[in-house]
């Protein structure tokens, strides 16, 4: 059931919240940073997903909502009448495990059928756990009567020092393009993302990579290349105007006075980083190469990080070999969990 939140200081409506059994789902906003970030402290994993950004970014005011249950922080997507969850719950150990099975409740509860319910990006952390917890005075044929564990995309993680240096014969090509990039273009130079100053520019070089995109797709990927840069273009929006409240770090390359690329990323648990999104010009030849690297120097230079991590393929061929030809260091697995 869907209900009115109001601000009590303002006396004003602000979103609407989902209630379902006597649980109240809040709507996920900016003001959810400080309470998600106080429970992903119990979270050890090199996955990009298990940060406040990574998820702000991503969800629209009217599709994310939040719950504490049994002492965990449950992160929920309201996509058309179904729910699902985009984490697993969010704790310490000793709590996630019940409160993994009361969600189910909820989605259940709430769903048309119980098959829409699932929770997404587990990682290894949470899904060892998990097993465990049901194998104590289980048979393993009952776990899988209930549940279904399914590999999806994993995420690319690399030493930030071969992303650095390109090294020996594998990074050659790319320390060609770079090379050829750096001859073809002396004008070029970085700045550290402003929103203030960048936005403008970031949004036009966003239309235009939208329109070169458009020009080389099959006409039967346009309509779901359309729908996934909707959500894109939200996403950069919303990096603009929450910059500095997410704390993230980013920069861009220009040609003379000419915007040519942008990128933005912040620092995961201990010694790593992510790269959340990047763009570059089609027509200049090297800039992708050239602006990667560069922001891998930048991220080293301000978290001191030893892995980065670039998020996963989505499934798309194009992006799987790209990533694959910076050579991984390893690939961190990522599951979904179904209620059957």
């Amino acid at each position: 059931m869907l209900s009115l939140v109001l601000n009590p200081k303002r006396k004003a409506v602000l979103m609407v919240a989902l209630s379902v059994k006597h649980y109240q789902l809040i709507p996920f906003n900016i003001e959810a940073k400080e309470i998600m970030e106080r429970y992903l402290a119990f979270v050890d994993t090199e996955a990009s997903d298990y940060t406040f950004a990574q998820n702000y970014i991503w969800l629209t005011h009217s599709s994310g909502f939040y719950a504490i249950v049994n002492d965990a922080f449950c992160l929920f997507l309201l996509s058309g009448e179904e729910l699902t969850m985009l984490l697993p719950p969010l704790g310490s150990k000793d709590k996630v495990n019940d409160a993994l099975v009361e969600c189910f409740a909820i989605m259940n509860e709430h769903n048309s059928s119980i098959y829409y319910s699932r929770i997404d990006c587990v990682c290894d952390f949470f899904l060892q756990s998990f097993v465990n917890y049901l194998e104590r005075g289980t048979e393993i044929f009952e776990i899988l009567e209930s549940y279904l564990v399914e590999k999806k995309y994993a995420d690319y993680i690399y030493l930030a020092d071969d992303l650095i240096e390109l090294k020996g014969n594998a990074y050659h090509a790319k320390r060609n393009e770079i090379n050829k990039f750096r001859k073809a273009y002396p004008n070029t130079s970085i700045e550290t993302l402003s929103p203030e100053k960048h936005g403008g520019a970031i949004i036009d070089l966003l239309n235009r990579w939208i329109a070169n995109r458009i020009k080389y797709l099959p006409k039967d990927q346009t309509e779901q290349f359309l729908d996934g840069i909707s959500h894109e273009r939200f996403a950069i929006r919303r990096i603009l105007k929450r910059y500095r409240e997410l704390s993230l770090i980013g920069i861009v390359l220009k040609m003379g006075d000419d915007m040519v690329g942008f990128t933005v990323g912040e620092k995961l648990k201990e010694n790593g980083a992510s790269v959340l999104i990047e763009k570059t010009d089609f027509d200049v030849l090297g800039s992708a190469q050239y602006i990667f690297r560069e922001f891998c120097k930048a991220l080293k230079a301000e978290y001191n990080c030893s892995y980065i991590n670039i998020g996963d393929d989505m499934g798309f061929e194009n992006l799987r070999k790209v990533k694959l030809s910076y050579r991984p260091y390893k690939l961190a697995a990522k599951y979904a969990i179904y209620h059957k």
